[in-house]
């Protein structure tokens, strides 16, 4: 041997690497993926298929497989029912059907039904897993747990598996769960809290198949390869709105009463839409491959999302569903439900990005197309000399700017994203997508394709196999954690509980539905911009909708009082005090209001915010009529959330805004550092006569207002303008204007709203001028005037 010292060398190095390889084939890492729910619905059209996809993808390399059909069903007529399931695999379309074969032969033979009932039957299947691997030398890599069934179910099945079916140590095991994750918030913290006593939060995916749409799931990979040209272009200056849409040609027959339960909101706005808002609304992460920065990103997107409120959403139920509904659940023939199935809802974020622009999301059943889609819409603000045949695609600025995330269906039939040409040429993954070719004749928004940058996937894939791929190799972003699952039910809650009881639209469905469920947004508020044509309204014998009634004005302790609904109420106090400032400020150069703090007026400080842009703020005064003994920045603070719901969303100058003084010297209302005297002082200073243009109340149960208090005389009569009271709740100390300063007034509106106020409307309508018993009694401007505004529910009870 010329090289001895060499061929030693190589001859170790030789003996390494097979040792190697034996002990890799020896360990090689075995995963069993385990389907609850083998039999049903979801299985036999998604979940076996994209199972198989995976085996396809992933066979061959580091691990092996077995595959568990699990279900109730006895293990003979169980296995039928598989097998069945089964019969329907597909591979690849670009794959040699002699290789399918093979690969269908090898997953059927690693797939076995098993019936999982009892704890035994949990422990049964962990021994047979510990078993086959030590047979056939291999190491459990870990244990996939699909949950296929309702969720009434996740909790035994969950005990079940952590007491009896968890992998040994290094290993490790996901547990997959479909949705519904509840019902609101109280009942998704409820099963999050179930769950999370037996699973860890990484162990945990939460399903939203949405999230595994290619053209969802391109839309964080699309805004990081296109950050350049996006970054001067995804924010307020320049996006006029977004609309996140899913529209369905079919009814929910078949599905009642599960659409009974849930509606559409629950059905789609508040998982799917809301997960493809955050898509497009969340900061960018730096590295978009974290899944922890990308979960970290959307949560903060959530935490942004301004709280909706009744006016935020509108509701349609097309018209043979009341009647499915009785036959599919046997009610009888008076029977008629509240359920929508359609939706609009409009959504604003509140962060310096997204300020004003409103977000539109809108499902519904019944409808004139299947589609789904994301359309970011640009301002355009140019104008073209010339007629529109002229304008060149990449060039015009005077054609709409748009980028488009096509989910499917429709008139493309297929996945695409869509960048007009007047905006940049979009970087696309140069493997996964291909730019699609003219088609003649087909509109997209009424524009022709040649307007767009289009591209499509080289290759469909279901969004069941994207997302077991996801979970095989622990991609977590695609995902819904814990935290980010109750905040969107902390957004969603509080809309579904104010239109529990809210009468939907009735429309025909399909095309003949025509205008009817066009929408169109003002502010804060999105409405139907047409009138519900007769022929539509619910026979004799159906709920009445709140559009059946109009403003009620009549007299209440001989002042006007203007009674309606919630909504209509609040707009039309809003439009008053609008055209009261309006006024002030023509004649005298400014408006002086004084408001009240409390829940009440909450929804009037949103609809004076984002429904009244032409309102006079540069030239208006806002004071305080009381305030808790609080540091201002207190939650219980009249002036947090004054500041909360009203000022931060308005441009008034600060030296306008006129907080009590309740925090003086590091005391909070000390009579010796007389910070009633300093407001009053400041009142005399600056407002004419010390006399408001509008002061508005409150009425409290116990017929208090501003904080006046029954049986105690303080401020009550004399001629100080501000006092010191005591209130008989928490927080006990108050400083308030005394009833003679806010008789001074010009004007004064008492907002009552809800059922709790009843009883007091009643009293206070009989009794006379008591304003030692009840304060609001003794409210009666010696020059102004006095109106009431009252919800029906007040009035009415």
């Amino acid at each position: 041997m010329k090289y001895p010292a060499l061929w030693k060398m190589l001859m170790v190095a030789v003996c390494v690497a097979l040792v190697g390889c034996l002990q890799a084939q020896e360990l090689q890492g075995h995963v069993s993926i385990i389907l609850l729910g083998a039999t049903g619905d979801l299985a036999k059209k998604y979940l076996w298929q994209g199972l198989f996809q995976l085996y396809v993808d992933e066979v061959g390399k580091d691990h092996s497989f077995s595959f568990h059909g699990a279900a109730l069903t006895a293990p003979k007529q169980g296995q039928e029912l598989m097998a069945k399931a089964l019969e329907s695999l597909s591979c690849p379309k670009d794959m040699e059907p002699s290789h399918c074969m093979e690969l269908k032969d090898q997953f059927l033979r690693l797939s076995q039904y098993r019936q999982l009932k009892t704890v035994e039957d949990y422990e049964t299947l962990a021994k047979d897993i510990e078993a086959q691997v030590k047979e056939e030398g291999l190491r459990e890599t870990g244990r996939i747990f699909y949950f296929s069934v309702p969720p009434f179910a996740y909790v035994d099945i969950a005990r079940n598996i952590n007491s009896s079916c968890r992998p040994g140590p290094g290993s490790w095991l996901r547990v997959v769960f479909e949705k519904p994750f509840g019902h609101d918030h109280l009942s998704a913290q409820q099963l999050a809290t179930e769950l999370g006593s037996f699973f860890q939060e990484e162990e945990m995916y939460r399903v939203d198949h949405y999230l595994g749409k290619q053209a969802v799931a391109q839309i964080l990979p699309f805004r990081d390869q296109n950050r350049k040209a996006l970054d001067s272009l995804w924010n307020r200056h320049h996006v006029e709105r977004v609309e996140v849409i899913m529209k369905e040609t079919v009814d929910a027959e078949g599905r009642i009463s599960f659409y009974e339960e849930y509606g559409v909101i629950r059905d789609i706005l508040q998982n799917h839409l809301t997960e493809i808002l955050t898509l497009v609304a969340m900061e960018l992460p730096h590295d978009v491959s974290s899944s922890a920065a990308v979960l970290q990103h959307k949560l903060q997107a959530f935490r942004a999302l301004r709280g909706l409120h009744r006016g935020s959403a509108v509701l349609g139920q097309y018209q043979a569903y009341s009647a499915q509904a009785r036959r599919e659940l046997q009610r009888p023939e008076s029977f008629h439900s509240l359920t929508p199935t359609f939706a609009g809802v409009l959504v604003h974020i509140d962060n310096l990005r997204w300020e004003g622009v409103p977000f539109i999301l809108m499902s519904g059943k019944a409808l004139d197309e299947r589609v789904g889609y994301v359309r970011i819409l640009f301002k355009n603000r140019a104008f073209c000399v010339h007629r529109e045949g002229h304008w060149a695609p990449e060039q015009s600025q005077c054609l709409p700017r748009q980028i488009i995330f096509h989910i499917g269906h429709g008139e493309l039939g297929h996945p695409a994203i869509l960048v007009s040409r007047n905006l940049f040429r979009p970087s696309v993954p140069a493997h996964g997508w291909m730019e699609l070719q003219e088609r003649p004749g087909l509109q997209v928004f009424g524009r022709p394709l040649s307007d767009f940058y289009a591209y499509s996937p080289v290759k469909e894939r279901d969004a069941y196999s994207i997302l077991l791929s996801h979970i095989f190799h622990c991609r977590k972003e695609s995902f819904i954690t814990t935290e980010n699952l109750l905040a969107s039910w902390v957004f969603w809650t509080p809309l579904l509980d104010s239109l529990a009881h809210e009468v939907p639209r009735l429309y025909p469905g399909g095309a003949e539905t025509g205008h009817l469920l066009d929408l169109e947004f003002n502010g804060g508020h999105l409405t139907f911009s047409q009138q519900q044509p007769e022929q539509l309204v619910p026979g004799p014998g159906s709920a009445p909708k709140p559009s059946d009634f109009r403003v009620l004005g009549t007299r209440y302790r001989e002042s006007p009082l203007i009674s309606a609904w919630p909504e209509e109420l609040i707009s039309k106090l809003a439009s008053d005090i609008e055209a009261t400032a309006v006024q002030a400020v023509r004649r005298f150069g400014k408006f002086h209001l004084a408001l009240s703090g409390g829940s009440s007026p909450i929804a009037l400080f949103q609809q004076l915010a984002m429904g009244h842009y032409s309102f006079p703020w540069a030239h208006t005064h806002l004071w305080l009529v009381d305030e808790r003994c609080v540091p201002l920045s207190d939650p219980d603070s009249n002036f947090q959330g004054l500041q909360s719901h009203l000022l931060q969303h308005i441009r008034v100058p600060y030296y306008n805004i006129h907080p009590m003084p309740v925090h003086l010297h590091q005391r909070l209302c000390a009579e010796e550092d007389q910070g009633a005297q300093t407001y009053a002082g400041e009142i005399s200073a600056l407002v004419a006569n010390s006399s408001f243009d509008l002061v508005l109340l409150g009425m409290g149960t116990d017929g208090h207002t501003a904080s006046l208090f029954p049986q105690s005389p303080t401020g009550l009569d004399g001629e100080q303008l501000v006092v010191l009271t005591q209130s008989p709740s928490r927080p006990y100390q108050r400083m308030s204007l005394s009833l003679p300063l806010i008789n001074r007034a010009k004007k004064v509106a008492v907002l009552v709203m809800g059922r709790t106020k009843r009883e007091i409307t009643m009293l206070v309508s009989r009794v006379g001028h008591e304003p030692k018993k009840w304060p609001i009694s003794g409210v009666l401007p010696s020059s102004g005037q006095l109106v009431w505004y009252m919800d029906y529910e007040a009035f009415l009870g």
